[in-house]
């Protein structure tokens, strides 16, 4: 993403929401939370506090650039919106989110809502998730 689809998002071009929008694109995790983005720009000694973090990821959000995830005990994270529907799971004993995408689950899910007269229009799956005792 570059500063065009900023502009084409009608934001306009600032340090701040270029500095952030760098941070999520090369970050490893591709969901972090608006701490997160603040912490990496800290790392990057960069002069952004806290409260433009929150601002810009929610502009990105209305926007359309990213998409929020909230998931149990209030932990939201935000992710580039790349316009691939995928489902998530979160690890409990480590808060870790792994994407992951089921043919199956998809299938299950839309004849579910055919079965009761509906159409399926969208859905947001999340499994939380324990590692398997070793």
């Amino acid at each position: 993403m570059d500063n065009q689809q900023l502009k084409k998002a009608g934001l306009k071009v600032t340090l701040p929401r270029v500095k952030i929008l760098q941070i999520l694109e090369n970050s490893e995790d591709p969901h972090m939370s608006a701490e997160d983005v603040y912490k990496a720009l800290m790392e990057a000694e960069e002069e952004v506090g806290l409260a433009t973090v929150y601002r810009v990821l929610t502009q990105f959000e209305q926007a359309g650039l990213v998409v929020r995830h909230n998931f149990e005990g209030g932990h939201s994270v935000f992710e580039i919106e790349r316009g691939e529907h995928h489902d998530h799971m979160v690890c409990m004993k480590t808060g870790k989110v792994i994407e992951f995408h089921s043919e199956t689950i998809e299938r299950l899910q839309k004849e579910v809502a055919e079965s009761h007269g509906y159409d399926l229009v969208d859905h947001s799956l999340v499994l939380y998730v324990e590692p398997k005792d070793k």
